[in-house]
């Protein structure tokens, strides 16, 4: 069969994996063949009723269809499977529905639609009664029809071409007894007399209707949730009707009150109320989330079994397609905000304290703050997910296979899985990796700028300006290919450039060197003129879109590619260059410079969304494997239709990310202060030494916070808008 069909399929893997670039040129290759064997090839697009004409005279008795050494369930099979031949013969409704569910050869073949899901319901609600004590169930699998090696192609990238078609069997059925029967029903539609390769059903991705018993760590998960959930309702109702008086609320009450996290969580104020925060830092924050997001759901989007997944070559060469690949410079963000406020923060709290640091408190808060969530979030998403969410393609679809939980888990929350593994659980929490082993060498940040001011900001420039460089040699010494097209998603890569965390520490530096800039010049008015502001935006709008589109000139498949040289300096200049444009966003925000940008970055609408940006970062991925591992139909890949996703998925991140944030994270955070009560909560000593007792930059926060509620909760506080101003300070801060 290696003829003209051959010859259309390869060209289509060839488009679907990039060789060719558009269909135009697979429809022109297409025109010089015959269709001879492409016609042969779609006599499969009956596959049921293939199958029935080849087994419809079956019986229990033929043993030998199988062809091997015969277990007590094979021989269950062997009679479900003449039942059902029988069923079809005699037009029983049950199994109508089990032939009627099966896919066949997709449509749009040449389009790049590799995926026939059949009707995953149909197959697994049947309910074939033969008699009283038996009863025949469906069991839905993929066959998976490798036609690249069909031709002799042996690739790996190969295999991801690979026809995926829907077969529905008698639950009884196993995956080796499907492969059996169904080889001898393609030998002869097919021609072929060596069914090596032929094609393949995998157990594990096979379903039925048969829930499967809860394990201990599951019962715990559930257990555990509810506890939260009880307790936040038992406290919010006694917030609500036991307690007018919230200043006489218990803090272990206040902790878990519904009512009073909305109430701190929703709280918005003008910023002229508070004008030392940094407000444009709130919009920073949540576009740099937004951004994460839409990249990520546009990966999974172009993971879907979509009836046109040729057009993915031609979407990859688009220009708003760089806003999509480069969507990790956000993450870059984050790293820049983290060291900003650590450096702007925590030299306020060292001028409080003469110099005095308490690091060991400092490093509990910090792991008391993020771990629980982590925590909780790996038991979700390796016990709950399975539970939520269930489709024919769930296995394909996911982002991440969270059953490396089981033996990496402790690596995430030590926060060495960036190092210490390739199988990480939850992939996308590398960041809090990183960003944790940066926070860790912090103390050393913070006191050498204490202490020698601008000749340590010097050195910290070189210790930069020295990684980046290290970066670029990594690069340039492996040949790594910075772009998707020349490997730059290889595992290997990604390890080295990547997850690592000196490549991603010249963000976080420059960001705690401005910190350091904005302590220095905090409260101060810096007068500039017009030219200077606008050779400021147009510089930093220089760096920001040379960032996001200096690759796209190599974003064709077959066009030409960056040379070693030239990908390792855009991979790290950009890495000095992003940040450095927020540098000056910041600034001008700050010194009235911002404009538009000011008053769209520090928008008191921001507020809320930034209190939950944590949150709703663990939890984001969540919502997209709900969402794409319950799909029953093959979906059209479109801008249109990702955005329309993505508005899905961000709506229901916020509301998942609210839920939880209500039930566990701020209950979680008001525990620790219960349990590490700050200075603030206990009268401060008039003299002695007990006043250069060291706080890390956490207590000074947290301290604060305590003042401003406590005076806001008295009877002689200030107005509302000042108090609540007050807070919002803080939290925009910790």
């Amino acid at each position: 069969m290696i003829g003209a069909t051959g010859t259309l399929l390869i060209i289509w893997l060839a488009v679907a994996n990039g060789v060719l670039p558009t269909h135009d040129v697979l429809l022109k290759e297409a025109e010089i063949s015959s269709l001879g064997d492409y016609e042969r090839l779609m006599e499969l697009r009956s596959l049921g009723m293939e199958f029935f004409r080849q087994f419809q005279n079956i019986s229990a008795t033929e043993l030998h269809l199988l062809d091997e050494r015969l277990n007590e369930q094979d021989l269950v099979c062997l009679a479900d499977m003449a039942q059902f031949m029988s069923g079809l013969t005699s037009v029983k409704k049950w199994a109508i529905k089990m032939i009627d569910s099966w896919g066949t050869i997709p449509s749009g073949l040449l389009f790049g639609n590799r995926f026939d899901l059949g009707n995953y319901e149909e197959c697994l609600r049947l309910d074939g009664t033969i008699s009283e004590s038996h009863h025949i169930r469906g069991k839905y699998c993929l066959m998976e029809l490798p036609i690249a090696k069909w031709f002799g192609y042996n690739s790996e990238l190969l295999e991801m071409a690979n026809l995926n078609i829907a077969v529905c069997f008698p639950s009884s059925c196993s995956a080796k007894n499907m492969e059996t029967f169904l080889k001898q029903m393609l030998q002869r539609l097919l021609g072929v007399s060596s069914p090596t390769n032929l094609f393949f059903i995998n157990e594990e991705k096979c379903k039925t209707n048969e829930s499967k018993p809860l394990d201990g760590l599951t019962i715990f998960t559930i257990v555990l949730l509810s506890v939260f959930c009880a307790t936040v309702i038992i406290c919010t109702l006694y917030d609500y009707f036991l307690c007018p008086q919230q200043d006489k609320l218990p803090r272990l009450v206040k902790a878990f009150s519904a009512r009073a996290t909305s109430r701190s969580l929703f709280t918005v104020v003008d910023i002229k109320a508070s004008p030392n925060a940094i407000h444009c830092l709130n919009g920073m924050r949540c576009l740099s989330l937004v951004w994460v997001i839409l990249g990520h759901e546009y990966i999974l989007n172009l993971k879907m079994a979509s009836i046109n997944q040729s057009d993915n070559i031609r979407w990859m060469s688009q220009p708003f397609t760089s806003f999509i690949l480069y969507a990790p410079f956000a993450v870059d963000s984050f790293f820049f905000i983290s060291g900003l406020l650590l450096v702007a923060i925590g030299l306020r709290a060292l001028d409080k304290t003469k110099g005095k640091l308490n690091v060991p408190l400092m490093y509990l808060h910090r792991y008391l703050r993020l771990t629980p969530i982590v925590a909780v979030a790996i038991l979700v998403y390796t016990k709950m997910l399975p539970l939520l969410a269930e489709g024919p393609i769930s296995e394909t679809s996911n982002f991440f296979d969270y059953s490396v939980c089981a033996n990496t888990w402790y690596l995430t929350l030590l926060y060495v899985q960036n190092y210490a593994t390739d199988d990480r659980c939850l992939p996308h929490t590398w960041y809090l990796a990183v960003d944790m082993q940066l926070y860790i060498l912090s103390p050393i940040l913070l006191i050498v700028l204490y202490k020698w001011g601008k000749k340590a900001a010097a050195g910290i420039l070189l210790v930069m300006l020295l990684l980046s460089a290290c970066l670029f040699a990594t690069i340039m010494t492996n040949d790594f290919g910075i772009l998707a097209k020349n490997g730059g998603q290889m595992p290997e890569v990604q390890r080295k450039i990547y997850f690592a965390t000196h490549t991603h520490a010249a963000p976080w530096l420059i960001g705690a060197l401005f910190g350091y800039v904005m302590h220095l010049i905090r409260g101060k008015q810096l007068r500039l003129n017009r030219i200077a502001v606008w050779a400021g935006w147009l510089l930093c709008l220089a760096m920001i879109f040379t960032s996001i589109f200096a690759m796209y000139p190599y974003a064709k498949l077959r066009g030409p590619s960056p040379t070693i040289l030239e990908g390792a300096l855009f991979y790290t200049l950009t890495r000095i260059g992003w940040p450095l444009a927020l540098c000056w966003v910041v600034f001008a925000c700050v010194q009235d410079y911002g404009g538009l940008a000011n008053s769209f970055l520090s928008s008191p609408l921001w507020q809320p969304l930034a209190k939950l940006s944590y949150s709703a970062y663990i939890w984001h991925i969540f919502i997209m494997e709900v969402n794409h591992r319950r799909v029953r139909t093959n979906s059209y890949f479109s801008d249109y239709n990702a955005l329309l996703n993505f508005w899905s998925c961000f709506g229901f991140t916020i509301l998942m990310s609210f839920v939880l944030y209500v039930i566990i994270e701020a209950p979680l955070e008001g525990l620790e202060k219960i349990m590490f009560p700050r200075r603030g909560n206990s009268p401060t000593p008039s003299a002695g030494k007990d006043q250069a007792k060291p706080e890390s930059p956490a207590e000074i926060d947290d301290r604060h916070k305590d003042e401003s509620e406590k005076q806001c909760e008295a009877p002689s506080s200030d107005s509302d808008q000042k108090c609540a101003a007050k807070k919002s300070v803080v939290d925009l801060e910790s």
